[in-house]
């Protein structure tokens, strides 16, 4: 096989980072519905894996899938894409 990644990756918001060494992520994406035709918003949360504990709510991150590190948690994050505002 060859050794390129045919890993899913998605970019979503940290909406929850209680956990120890792992973070909510709140995936939303936009789909057409095919009868009416009106585009919808359509979000899903995942748990991802956060070795460091560095992501905190309100960043945007990009998450890949991976073997399952928990019953509920086989993503991890990958990168951080933006970092969340200080208030």
């Amino acid at each position: 096989m060859s050794a390129t990644s045919l890993k899913r990756t998605l970019t979503g918001t940290v909406v929850s980072d209680k956990m120890d060494k792992t973070v909510t992520v709140l995936v939303e994406r936009k789909i057409k519905d095919p009868v009416v035709g009106k585009v919808m918003r359509v979000s899903k949360k995942y748990h991802a894996h956060d070795e460091k504990n560095e992501y905190r709510q309100g960043d945007v991150v990009a998450i890949e899938e991976c073997r399952p590190i928990a019953k509920t948690k086989s993503w991890r994050v990958v990168e951080l894409i933006e970092k969340a505002e200080a208030v």
